[in-house]
Formats: C-alpha cells, structure tokens, sequence
C-alpha cells in the first residue's frame, strides 16, 4: 500500500513539472525569458557550404512548367536532394520582373520556389519548409548573394543559410544555383525557438498585383533618382553599366511618361519604418506583406515600437541593439542600393518579438555597387556613417538610431573593426571560387561565360580589399563625410562583377531589345521626376511568398 502511495506521489510530480515546463514554454515571452534558438537537421546537410550539392528535379510536365514559369503557379514535382527523394513537393517560377526579363530573353533559367509542404504539411527537408533556388542572374562573380548571406553568418548577424547547389532536370544538367533558406517558419524557428514572434517583408511597391503578374510587367512610368543631401543628383558621372546601350530600350523608342516617373525616390513612409500615427491604416505596405498570422494586438504593438524608435525613446526595448548593428556592419560594408538604405528601400525583413526589432537581410545580388550605376571611386569610399542613398539618412530611423547617441555610434565603429579583423572575406571569395568553378564552366545555361566569371571574381576581390582599407582608414582616422580621404578605385570597373543593365550573356540587354530589368516592387504610382542616369534591375522575389 505504502508503494502504491510513493507511486502516486512520484507520478503527481512528474506530471506538475510537465504542466510547469509547458507553461514556461508557451509564455516564455511574457514571463521575460528569451526564445532559444533551435538546432535544425537542414543546417548542416543542405547547406554544408564545403561543396556544391545536387538536386535532380523530377517532372513528367517540365516544358509545360517552363513554359508558365511567369504565373508562378506551382506544379508537382519530385527532389532528389543529394540522393535523397522528396516526391509530392510544390514548385513554382520565382520573382516578379526577374521572370519578365528572364522570358524576355533567349533563356529559361528562371529562379525557383519550392515548398515541401505545399501539397502535404507533413513533408520538410529535414525541417525545412522553403527554399528558393536562385538563377544569379545579373552576377557575374556568381557569388554576391553567397558572400553577403556568408559574412552576415559568419558575423552573428540573424541571416538565412544558403550553399551552392548544381541542378539537373530529368537527369539532364541545367546550371548552378544558389540555394537559399526560405526566410518563413523553419528559419524563424531555427533563430528564434518556436515560439517566434511576427516576421514582415515591407513594401510599398507591386507590379501589378505582385505573385503570378511576372508575364504582365510592364514599363509606362520610371522614377527620378533622389538627390542627395546637397541638393544634386547623384550619380551625375558616367554609370558603370558595361555594355549597356540606352538607345536599345523599348526597341529604340522611349516611353510615354504619363506624367511625372523615372528613377529613384521609393519608398513610402510605412517601409522607411517611420511612425506615421496611430492609425492601423497608415501602415499597410507592413501588414499587407506580413509572413506570419498577425492579430490587431500585434499592430497596435508595431506602431508603438515604431513611435519609439522613431522618437528614440527606450530605443533598448524596442531595437535588438546588437542584432541590427551587425546586421549594418556588413550591410554597409557591401554597399547595395537595391535595399533599405537605397534609393528603393525595400530587400529586407523586420522581425519583431515583444516590442523588440531585428532587421533580417534579402536579396543582395546587386551589391558592390552594381545597383546605382555610381563609378566605383565613390561607392569603394562610401562613409560607414552615410549610408544612405536616395535621401537623408534622418528618414530611415531604423539606421539613424545608431548615429542619435554617441555610444551606439562607437559601438557600431567597433563592431567595423570587429568585422574587419574577423571576418577572412577574401577567404570566402577564394574558397567560393575554388568550390564552384568546374560547375560555372559547364554550366549549359550561364547568364555569363566562364572568362566573365573569372573577371568578375577578381573584381570582387579587388572591390573588398579597397573597401576594407577605405573602412579601415575612416575607423582610423575618425573621419565624417566632410573630411574623407579615399583610397584610389580608378582602376576597377564595377559592371564586372555583373550589374542592373547586364547579366544576360556579355553583360547585354535582353535580346530582342526590350525593357532592362527593374528592381522588383517597381511602382510607377510611387515616382517622381526624371531618369537621373539609373537603369537598374533586381532578381529579388516581391510575392508575398518570397
């Protein structure tokens, strides 16, 4: 009897520790305690980045998929992922003006979507739910996306994993990818723990409706670039764009304006992350592109966070302070236009948790200057504390914060110097190169050829080695904008490494003469103004899904 009653006792306890551990687990938030981050099985098989993987795509309907690859819509297939068979996936065309300009050229290396659980929610890869496979388009070096999304890692910056994988079709070759970690639930959990807070992607800009209108992008109106501080245009030296030939748009004819359009300027005041009001209604480019299933609970919670951060006012509690700091450090060191601080203002996730924001960091395949179209001199030596182009770094409070207090901007310095003194960056270069070359060389469907690559690698490696002297010198020496020495570029060429009016074989136009790739989100309603010298593209995926 007395065995009967320890028995019991014991299994009261156990039962009230699970009921206890339960409690915790699900309100750890609100009790105080911080999300632990989650192992996942994907991180070190997928995106093992000591050599190149292979995925083998197997579909009976393959040309029918290629051949409406622009409505994004997803068809079944099967993934042989280094040997490893997922049958019943969804995959669909990835991006929105990248699939115009893919289709617009004589090519069907589209980027791709894959969702292991589209058709069934049981099946992941090893955990993980998405993935996108990135054709590297208008990248040369083939790498861009792959060196920022390494250094970010490498860093402690919150990034997503990528690697390099060599696809098949049907057993057939058809190029090397990037494999990037779909930024969504798995990457949320792996970061954050499971009980994650809301991820959003803001946007203010659609080709016409986002998901599934690639095939209808259309070019009536272009946006002016924004001058800059002192009132002139930037870029106002001859853009680096290789063999880009303004007379060969729209077959040699320019546009009806229809008003006011051109380059630049983008943005509205919801994705510079500004406090509008208190009106849910002002902050629709942030809720319209929420990842996670939002409550008017966590609104109301984002707009306060916002007010702060725009008042700086107990920025600690509403600023993951060494989260974005490093998430800056190697933005800035990259210098890419095509982003937040750009002229855009787009190409990012805010993640927020409690009050508390991170920044999360997408689509880079436009960076070392290959966005603007600026000369390499100028971007090379582009101050760390001046950011931001298109505007006054004032409107972006997401990056002026760190300028507000002398504290977090000697922080933020000596993060830089962290950076620089830690990160091996041209290690990654060369080991990139190393691993991937004999696949660029065979590759059958190559936006560029293999001498291309070649410059383009070394042109990066020249690009980082002056950028890490010109940071270098302006940690050194304190200096601000208005008292800057520069590190000589004349040399290096830019359009290289691939750029806004390239990527499409010898660094042309699509050919049959038609319209350069814009970024993606381009909205003619958001523009205002001329041309300003920019023709730029972007391969950056503006579905919601992306």
């Amino acid at each position: 009897m007395s065995g009967s009653k320890h028995f019991d006792k014991i299994a009261w306890t156990v039962t009230a520790l699970i009921l206890v551990i339960t409690i915790l687990f699900m309100n750890g938030g609100v009790l105080g305690l911080e999300a632990m981050a989650h192992t996942m099985g994907y991180e070190n098989r997928l995106f093992d980045n000591t050599k190149v993987h292979t995925i083998d795509i197997v579909m009976d309907d393959w040309d029918e998929f290629i051949a409406n690859a622009t409505s994004e819509e997803y068809y079944t297939a099967a993934m042989v992922i280094d040997g490893e068979t997922y049958k019943n996936v969804g995959i669909r065309g990835k991006g929105n003006t990248s699939l115009s300009t893919v289709s617009s050229m004589d090519s069907e290396r589209y980027s791709f979507k894959v969702e292991f659980d589209h058709y069934d929610n049981s099946i992941t890869y090893h955990g993980l739910d998405k993935l996108s496979l990135n054709n590297l388009i208008q990248d040369s070096t083939m790498m861009k996306d792959y060196l920022t999304y390494t250094m970010m890692n490498e860093f402690g910056a919150v990034a997503p994993l990528c690697s390099f994988v060599y696809i098949t079709v049907n057993g057939e070759d058809w190029g090397l990818y990037l494999a990037v970690e779909g930024v969504e639930d798995s990457f949320l959990e792996r970061n954050y723990g499971t009980s994650y807070g809301e991820l959003y992607k803001p946007d203010s800009m659609s080709f016409g409706g986002g998901r599934g209108n690639g095939k209808d992008f259309n070019m009536d109106d272009f946006m002016n670039r924004e001058k800059s501080d002192d009132g002139s245009e930037q870029g106002n030296t001859m853009p680096d764009r290789g063999s880009f030939d303004p007379s060969t748009m729209f077959g040699g004819e320019m546009p009806d304006m229809g008003g006011k359009g051109g380059f630049g300027g983008m943005g509205s005041s919801d994705v510079k992350l500004q406090y509008v009001d208190d009106n849910i209604s002002s902050y629709s480019n942030i809720w319209n592109n929420a990842k996670t299933d939002i409550t008017a609970a966590d609104q109301t919670r984002l707009i306060e966070s916002l007010k702060k951060l725009s008042n700086k006012e107990q920025l600690e509690s509403v600023v993951d302070i060494e989260a974005v700091i490093r998430y800056f450090v190697v933005h800035n060191y990259v210098c890419n236009g095509d982003s937040y601080t750009g002229s855009m203002i787009h190409n990012y996730y805010l993640y927020e948790e409690n009050g508390q924001m991170a920044m999360i960091p997408w689509d880079y395949n436009l960076a070392f200057g290959t966005f603007q179209g600026g000369n390499a001199q100028s971007t090379v030596n582009t101050p760390i504390d001046a950011p931001v182009s298109g505007g006054a770094g004032e409107d972006r409070p997401m990056w002026n914060w760190i300028l507000s207090d002398e504290s977090y901007t000697e922080m933020y310095h000596q993060y830089f110097a962290e950076f620089l003194n830690t990160v091996e960056v041209q290690s990654i270069i060369d080991n990139a190169y190393n691993l991937i070359k004999s696949y660029v060389e065979k590759d059958p469907t190559a936006f560029y050829t293999y001498e291309e690559f070649e410059t383009g690698v070394e042109t990066m490696r020249q690009f980082c080695e002056l950028r890490s002297e010109s940071i270098s010198m302006q940690l050194a020496n304190g200096e601000t904008t208005t008292n800057m020495s520069y590190v000589d570029a004349s040399d290096l060429t830019t359009s290289d490494m691939g750029s806004m009016g390239g990527g499409f074989g010898g660094g042309g136009m699509p050919q049959n003469g038609g319209m350069p790739t814009m970024p993606e989100g381009f909205d003619p309603s958001q523009t205002q103004g001329g041309f300003g010298g920019m023709f730029p593209g972007g391969a950056s995926d503006k579905s919601k899904e992306t």
